[in-house]
């Protein structure tokens, strides 16, 4: 298996095993996965082959997405923790550890991961580096019944304008 397709194996078999059980139903196609998250999880195994210690940077330990994210690491043998913010680091995640990457839900706001950064300070020199990752051209278009309205709004405003 691809590391790449890990999400979407997972995904697509439940989905093979509820159309075994419940022949009638209809679901969604494995293409509906988040590709955000589907190349986070990808990047967390390429990234835990060069790391010894991971940190998930998320804003609720309750997401499913940043949980993933930390399997991830943890299934590649990386010790492996979600954090919300940078007060939740700790100093003993880090005994013997040279290198600790560091990742973050699709929805985390930057800041958060910054604030984690700048805690690993406290512990000593901190050289940040970005990997990179795959770049996302995935753009949504909204559907019809959104735009029209937008469409409406946009000619009154240009008739306001003139």
């Amino acid at each position: 298996m691809h590391a790449d397709d890990a999400a979407v194996d997972d995904t697509r078999g439940i989905i093979d095993a509820l159309h075994r059980r419940f022949t009638d139903i209809v679901g969604p196609d494995t293409r509906d996965i988040c590709y955000a998250t589907q190349n986070r999880q990808a990047a967390v195994r390429e990234l835990s082959a060069q790391i010894d210690v991971l940190l998930v940077v998320v804003g609720a330990t309750n997401s499913s997405n940043s949980n993933r994210l930390r399997e991830s690491g943890a299934e590649s043998g990386v010790p492996s923790y979600l954090v919300a913010d940078g007060s939740k680091v700790r100093a003993e995640w880090f005994a013997g550890a040279q290198t600790v990457g560091i990742t973050a839900d699709a929805s985390a706001p930057e800041e958060m991961v910054k604030h984690v950064i700048d805690a690993m300070r406290a512990f000593g020199h901190v050289e940040v580096t970005t990997m990179a990752g795959r770049e996302e051209k995935v753009e949504f278009k909204l559907p019809a019944k959104l735009m029209q309205p937008l469409a409406d709004e946009s000619a009154t405003a240009a008739v306001r304008e003139e």
